[in-house]
């Protein structure tokens, strides 16, 4: 049987049996279950992503079933695999195998592990759905599915209100990119008469010029085509204007961060863009749109990050501004460059999350960093992946030398946009360089706030009363979050962190279960760019991608041809970066505050992430709550019950009542009834 069907249904099989067992089941079976499931989809992607990168495979469909026949619409369920989709296959397959075995440790306290590992896997087999899809259909089937398996899982602990509000805001928003996705879908089908990948692909280019009736307007097809399917991927990739889910979905358990919210459900829009290459290059407004966009949000993100104190909450934003950067990279053509920056971030990414979930292990679910300080001598593991994933992300390295993963995707996505020669171009170049500056402030702020200067923990009354209740109390397993940093786990159990009898307590280094999974993921951090930038970026390396995607030559040529103050300019800011939270939060750590009231309303723009939330809350969810009101109390209450249960229904009540008396059960009173009854039909008769 074809690898490919193993990979995709293994996990569908594992989250079917974990979930339909679940405590019958048992913990331990249901994480060998479906952890074991995951180890054999892995074990089986690698070597299909070495030999697409070798050469020595080719693209191949592998049928599942026939599924819809209706009209001109006929497709079937089948398994595209190609060079894009082998590189998803091992980032989805990656990463999630170690967030699984990661979990092991990081919930081994909660009570429900059967239920929330099947979510796991039905996630990871939505995501392999998506990315093997050989229709548009059959895209959207994974897309939605990794929607509600994020649903599930940000709202995992659902006795939680903050995590019950994050899953509905998740879901809604997605709600309404999903919208303009499937109305790409349908104006693709209206235009091509088909929903096949392949075919559409080919079609593509004979509609340049061509037009479409939109809204009242005529419209160039493929910028209409391209803008609707696009709106679908700021939802799921959390795009500036519908990006405002991403950072609430922290409240879900960190290893459903690392692998929903870091490394794949939200480079799905990423991947989306990059398999319709084709159609894109047609429209170049769309493309524009595309670059407007992904500037736009790495610039945007990365401000909000610089002021956060939650430490998940710094790394989400940071997600955020690295999707920006991927996807501006495909709005000046470098689709080659946007899929490197996703496969590389897919480990750093995934590093920063799981080490941050080993931090807050340690300090017992504690996520503000202001209670954190010198923690690289109690957890010293957690220390050095945390600076492997910092190295990558802000870009270390030397040109021509050797650097840390981000430093080959990132820099190959500035010089991308410089190269392109176009004035969004220029916009997104600048766009970049300056979230790459503040990219390095708040990722060496985080860990210097976390992992150096003198500890701070004392001053944290709530881990003081978290460890008092772990002893005296018992488990609370649905603890309220407190108000300056959501409690990750809702737990207030007593591991990591070890009550020393004297109303301290000293952070402990996270069991290996946890550890194995960020040594992996370090070594991914160190090498994913030195090891494949060849294949990925690289002159004359077009073979790789084999027609999976866009994959131009004179773009990779201008890459090259940059000056050399372009090349030095990511190395340059990052070190700037460096210096400057260096000296702010070790050399000077009363500056902060001193800038913080200096700036003042500017700070606290960006500090409550230019409004945002606000703004939305104004524009949409208070009039969809008076609306709501008006049709409870005017509609149902004022005129459905009023007229309804209330009227009507009363009228029958009070008539029956009536009737009921007449039911005396002698036969006299019937035949009395029947003969008025007959006197009253004949009285009308004669009376006509």
């Amino acid at each position: 049987m074809n690898s490919i069907l193993f990979i995709v249904f293994v996990p569908l099989l594992a989250a079917v049996v974990a979930g339909l067992g679940n405590k019958q089941l048992g913990n331990v079976p249901a994480k060998v279950i479906t952890t074991g499931s995951l180890a054999i989809s892995c074990l089986l992607s690698w070597p299909i992503f070495l030999s697409f990168l070798s050469g020595s495979a080719e693209a191949s469909v592998t049928p599942v079933l026939q599924w819809v026949q209706s009209g001109t619409m006929a497709f079937d369920w089948a398994l595209r695999v190609d060079s894009l989709t082998a590189v998803m296959l091992v980032v989805i397959t990656s990463v999630s195998f170690l967030v699984h075995l990661y979990s092991w440790g990081y919930m081994s306290e909660e009570p429900d592990q059967p239920r929330f590992f099947a979510y796991l896997s039905l996630f990871t087999f939505a995501m392999l759905m998506l990315v093997t899809a050989d229709n548009l259909v059959q895209m959207f089937f994974g897309w939605e599915g990794v929607g509600l398996a994020s649903y599930l899982l940000i709202g995992f602990w659902f006795r939680k209100p903050s995590a019950c509000a994050a899953a509905i805001k998740a879901f809604v928003v997605n709600r309404v990119g999903d919208l303009g996705f499937m109305l790409g879908i349908f104006g693709t089908y209206l235009v091509f008469d088909t929903v096949s990948i392949p075919e559409i692909l080919a079609a593509a280019p004979s509609m340049a010029g061509s037009t479409i009736g939109f809204l009242g307007y005529r419209l160039d097809t493929m910028t209409v085509l391209c803008v609707l399917l696009f709106i679908g991927a700021m939802g799921k990739s959390a795009q500036l204007g519908l990006h405002t889910w991403l950072p609430d979905a922290m409240e879900g358990p960190t290893p459903v961060s690392a692998l929903i919210h870091a490394a794949t459900m939200v480079t799905a829009g990423v991947f989306m863009v990059c398999r319709l290459s084709p159609m894109f290059v047609v429209s170049p407004t769309a493309l524009g749109f595309v670059t407007f966009i992904g500037a736009a949000t790495c610039f945007f993100a990365a401000t909000v990050g610089t002021t956060q104190w939650d430490i998940k909450r710094v790394i989400a934003y940071s997600t955020c501004s690295q999707l920006g950067y991927m996807f501006f990279a495909a709005g000046v053509g470098a689709f080659g460059s946007a899929m490197f920056h996703l496969f590389t971030h897919a480990f750093f990414k995934a590093l920063l999350f799981l080490g941050a979930g080993s931090v807050i292990h340690a300090m017992h679910h504690e996520q503000d960093m202001r209670y954190y300080g010198a923690l690289r001598k109690e957890i010293p593991i957690t220390f050095w992946a945390m600076m492997m994933g910092t190295l990558a992300i802000t870009g270390v390295g030397i040109v021509d030398v050797f650097g840390f993963a981000g430093f080959y995707s990132k820099d190959s996505i500035l010089e991308a946009a410089y190269g392109a020669g176009t004035e969004l171009g220029g916009f997104a170049f600048w766009c970049g360089i300056t979230a790459a500056l503040m990219t390095s402030f708040y990722s060496w702020r985080l860990v210097f706030l976390t992992f150096y200067g003198q500890p701070r923990w004392a001053a944290s009354e709530h881990i003081q009363h978290a460890v008092h209740d772990s002893h005296d109390h018992g488990h609370d397993d649905h603890a309220h979050a407190h108000d300056h940093a959501h409690d990750d786990h809702g737990h207030a159990h007593d591991h990591g962190a070890s009550h020393d009898g004297t109303g301290g307590y000293h952070p402990h280094e996270s069991p290996w279960v946890m550890l194995v999974p960020l040594i992996v993921l370090s070594l991914g951090a160190v090498l994913a760019g030195y090891v494949f930038h060849h294949a990925f970026i690289s002159e004359g390396t077009g073979e790789f991608w084999q027609g999976s995607l866009v994959f131009a030559e004179h773009t990779i040529h201008a890459m090259h041809a940059v000056p050399t103050w372009v090349k030095w300019a990511p190395f340059t800011v990052m070190a700037l970066g460096f210096a400057t939270a260096w000296y702010a939060y070790l050399k000077n750590p009363s500056l902060p505050a001193a800038f913080v009231e200096q700036l003042g309303v500017i700070h606290q723009f960006v500090f409550r992430k230019w409004y945002f939330d606000e703004l939305y809350a104004f524009l949409f969810v208070r009039p969809a709550f008076w609306f709501g009101r008006v049709f409870w109390k005017q509609g149902d209450v004022g005129i459905i019950d009023r007229f309804g249960p209330n009227g009507a229904a009363w009228v029958v009540a009070q008539g029956a009542r009536v009737a009921q008396r007449v039911q005396s059960g002698y036969l006299y009173s019937y035949a009395l009834v029947m003969l008025i009854g007959l006197v009253m039909g004949i009285s009308y008769v004669v009376v006509r």
